[in-house]
């Protein structure tokens, strides 16, 4: 099962990411996670990204394509893997084919969570997120069972710096004029399946279940 999850910032997709990846135990491949990770450990790749990702910015294609590149070769992505935040534009998506042909494969589903703006806002301004493991939390929908603290590994919960308003906006306009164009080359793929993202946690992994069932 190789697979990639889609949605505009804030639909759920790294909580939805986090459960597939856990119930079908297969190595998720976070862009996003392996910047913030580069960045904490004061990794030159993960710098340059962070100047792009506090702005709201996507971080150059060349950059991301490198680093997804440099994970695919990894043994453990051989039979299975989860995509989360990576491709985000249509020459991404180009970049992804050519390394999984040459590793004798390609994508065997391509999962879009739905959600609209007005609830995307609430959900972002909401998130925190755990400065230890990455586990992710909301103020009001999935509030851990001690403020400011993760459930997971006690670590320290915090809002990320691309998740305060403005940030979200632009993420917004970034993602309608260069991620959606995504769906058009993965629907003529025949591999999109678009999931209703506003219903609850557990729903929206049910019907994505459904998808995965039949891979």
């Amino acid at each position: 099962m190789k697979i990639l999850v889609m949605g505009p910032p804030g639909a759920g997709k790294g909580s939805q990411s986090a459960k597939i990846v856990d119930s079908y135990k297969i190595p998720s491949i976070s862009t996003g996670q392996m910047f913030r990770n580069a960045y904490e450990d004061n990794e030159p790749i993960g710098i340059e990204a962070m100047k792009y990702i506090k702005n709201g910015e996507l971080v150059s294609d060349e950059i991301t394509n490198e680093l997804v590149r440099l994970r695919l070769q990894k043994n453990d992505t051989e039979r299975s893997f989860l995509l989360d935040g990576y491709p985000r534009t249509v020459t991404q998506a180009v970049a992804l084919d050519g390394m999984l042909k040459k590793m004798g494969t390609d994508l065997s589903a391509v999962i879009n969570i739905l959600s609209s703006n007005d609830v995307l806002f609430e959900r972002m301004e909401a998130r925190r997120v755990c400065k230890e493991c990455g586990a992710t939390y909301h103020l009001v929908f999935k509030k851990p069972v001690v403020e400011g603290v993760c459930d997971k590994c006690s670590g320290e919960l915090y809002q990320r710096a691309d998740d305060t308003l403005e940030s979200v906006k632009r993420r917004l306009e970034i993602y309608e004029t260069k991620t959606k164009p995504l769906l058009d080359y993965y629907d003529k793929k025949g591999i999109l399946y678009n999931i209703n993202g506003m219903q609850s946690f557990d729903k929206v992994y049910a019907d994505i279940e459904l998808v995965l069932r039949d891979l």
